[in-house]
């Protein structure tokens, strides 16, 4: 038997239940009001003078609010019963789309932009939505607050909402679905309607501190930039062009001739004053038990991972070169973004992998830039360094920092007075005593002592 499952729809049907913890304390405060105010005075006892005028002020106030929670609770249920009359003739069912905005402090956030076309607000009530993603989970509710007015017209053509979502990885999302809840003033009353939604949605990195780095582009694809040595094209011994007037007749390539009966020279290696395009590398391979991949540090790792990987691209995308991120896996972006959004989206959706090693994805010749973590095999990066020369910069992102405790009194403050709340909270608390971390500190190590023999630029984040 699935308990997970199980669990999941004793919790998705419970969404549906229309009364809340609202609806018994207001039923208890009712009850004591009505049983204060309607006991008569004890026989024997000499009511006060203005005792009568207070029980009258006094229930005056109390129909008053029965009277008003009455109206909003019953235009809850009139308005339900309209959006459902919508839904089952129009099709109408909740909009929603997501966006990415970069506020002051140059953090990307996610924004939720919810929409329902058509409906009435409850008197004095609330609409709200509820999205589920990936497996099964829930978003917290969000609330459609605002009218979208028709044009040139006073009319209401829908309601909608934009909300901040915080979730919990950086990655791409899966709609599953949703609910829209018309609730009262008081939230007495809660009534669910399903919403089939679905699409795809992603979490995208942050910026965090970090120190710039001098670096020079090794790849011309443009000459609109001038640099202040001369750079070597590199391989140009291997590439041929077709022969013209003008061209020196000893550099024709002979044995192409007597294959193809075309006449080809070999291109002169050349040395050019232009560089273009700083090409960025960042390595999401793992070489590390596979039981380890569904380890929860793992995950707050990789979130920490891409957040520097990101921190990395935009420094260098403010520098007079073009930035090309060469990701190590294969994703589906769409065209119409821009560039910036492009590596956004794919560095959210990169994910720790055992398949394309350091020395398969990162090509010395073209790369000026390499992120690596804390996870790369030291032998891998040592060979891998063996061919990189001084101008190469290496990003050493030492992973480990994010479950790093500030103080010791910080540690007993949560095993004892602050209980954690959040997975990261409580991962800080077990990464302590876990064997994984001495694992990785000894890896950090080594890496640290490599890139300090090696000739390559070391970058700080």
């Amino acid at each position: 038997m699935n308990w997970k499952l199980i669990k999941w729809k004793a919790r998705y049907a419970w969404e549906y239940f229309p009364f809340t913890l609202n609806t018994v304390l207001c039923a208890f405060a009712g009850w004591g009001a009505y049983k204060m105010l309607y006991t008569p005075t004890p026989k024997g006892e000499e009511p006060s003078p203005f005792l009568p005028f207070i029980i009258l002020m006094g229930k005056v106030a109390l129909w008053f609010v029965v009277a008003l929670v009455g109206l909003s609770v019953l235009s809850t249920f009139v308005t339900f019963l309209y959006y459902l009359l919508l839904r089952h003739d129009k099709g109408i069912k909740l909009q929603v789309e997501f966006t990415t905005e970069t506020k002051k402090g140059k953090k990307n956030k996610l924004f939720l932009h919810a929409r329902l076309d058509g409906v009435i607000r409850p008197i004095l009530g609330f609409i709200k939505g509820r999205l589920f993603y990936d497996d099964n989970v829930m978003t917290d509710r969000f609330s459609l607050l605002s009218n979208k007015r028709k044009e040139q017209s006073l009319w209401r053509e829908a309601i909608t909402g934009k909300s901040r979502l915080n979730l919990p990885d950086i990655k791409e999302y899966e709609l599953k679905g949703g609910i829209v809840y018309f609730q009262d003033m008081l939230h007495l009353f809660s009534l669910a309607a399903a919403q089939p939604i679905g699409g795809h949605f992603y979490q995208p990195p942050i910026l965090m501190e970090g120190n710039d780095t001098d670096v020079f582009p090794k790849k011309t694809e443009t000459m609109d930039v001038r640099i202040e040595q001369l750079r070597r094209v590199e391989g140009e011994y291997l590439n041929y062009k077709d022969f013209e007037s003008g061209d020196d007749v000893r550099r024709i390539v002979w044995k192409v001739y007597a294959k193809n009966r075309e006449l080809v020279v070999r291109m002169p290696e050349l040395y050019e004053p232009y560089a273009s395009h700083l090409y960025l590398y960042a390595s999401f391979h793992a070489s590390v038990k596979s039981q380890w991949m569904s380890e929860g540090y793992l995950k707050e790792m990789l979130n920490y991972y891409k957040n520097c990987v990101w921190t990395v691209y935009d420094t260098l995308s403010h520098k007079e070169w073009n930035v090309r991120y060469i990701p190590d896996q294969t994703f589906n972006i769409p065209e119409q973004l821009s560039d910036d959004e492009k590596t956004a989206r794919i560095i959210s959706n990169s994910n720790w992998h055992k398949d394309a090693s350091l020395q398969q994805y990162f090509n010395p010749k073209s790369g000026t830039v390499l992120c690596i973590s804390s996870f790369i095999e030291p032998q891998e990066l040592t060979n891998m360094l063996d061919r990189c020369d001084g101008s190469t910069v290496v990003y050493f992102i030492k992973i480990s920092n994010v479950l790093k405790h500030f103080a010791p009194l910080n540690l007993l403050g949560r095993l004892i007075f602050l209980p954690p709340q959040d997975r990261l909270s409580r991962l800080r608390t077990r990464w302590t005593f876990s064997p994984i971390r001495f694992q990785v500190y000894k890896r950090e190590k080594e890496i640290e002592e490599i890139l300090r023999k090696s000739s390559v630029i070391v970058g700080v984040i």
